[in-house]
């Protein structure tokens, strides 16, 4: 399911943004818990018009009001795709406090959270290169909304939660800049 944006070509960003579901975040096992909802065509993908922070700001939270209440039957996840807007890592990262701000006063902390996903997406203390940050890169900037309750849930069925993100690193250091690259998801180097 996904909305209407009249500035780009939506099925194009969501058809992008499905196949880097399918081919790395799911083909590659990054997120043992995003299989199900996919197929459960649990996803809601909102493709954003917003030209600044403000207006993905007020976006994000009609989105979060949306998820909340919307059954997880229904929806359990919401992707707001943003290519318009926070396409500087930087700026994106500083977003990220205004966004789970924006959980906490919207009093869905504990219900909701954000995760991020970017093309250039950089951990702390890493080389822009390093392909461990591939796991977080996404062909445009991503906000994620996921529920609390989803991911408690998952936690249980996956017991070795915690070790995801070392499975993740092992697994993009046996891919390489090149595997990744062939998987043609964006954005390659």
């Amino acid at each position: 399911m996904s909305t209407a944006n009249p500035h780009a070509d939506d099925d194009a960003v969501v058809a992008a943004t499905r196949r880097w579901l399918e081919k790395a975040v799911i083909g590659l096992n990054l997120c043992p818990f995003a299989k199900s909802v996919y197929v459960k065509e649990q996803v809601r993908y909102v493709v954003s018009p917003a030209t600044t922070p403000e207006a993905l700001l007020e976006q994000l939270m009609d989105e979060l009001q949306h998820l909340s209440d919307t059954p997880a039957e229904q929806v359990d996840t919401t992707l707001l795709i943003h290519p318009f807007v926070l396409a500087d890592f930087e700026d994106y990262n500083e977003f990220l406090d205004v966004a789970d701000a924006a959980v906490e006063d919207m009093g869905l902390d504990g219900e909701l959270q954000v995760a991020s996903f970017h093309p250039l997406y950089q951990f702390a203390d890493t080389d822009v290169n390093d392909i461990a940050n591939y796991t977080n890169r996404a062909p445009y900037p991503i906000l994620h909304l996921l529920r609390e309750d989803s991911i408690d849930r998952a936690v249980e069925a996956f017991p070795e939660a915690a070790e995801i993100f070392e499975k993740n690193i092992d697994t993009m250091e046996k891919l390489g800049h090149e595997g990744w690259d062939q998987l043609d998801v964006g954005p390659a180097r």
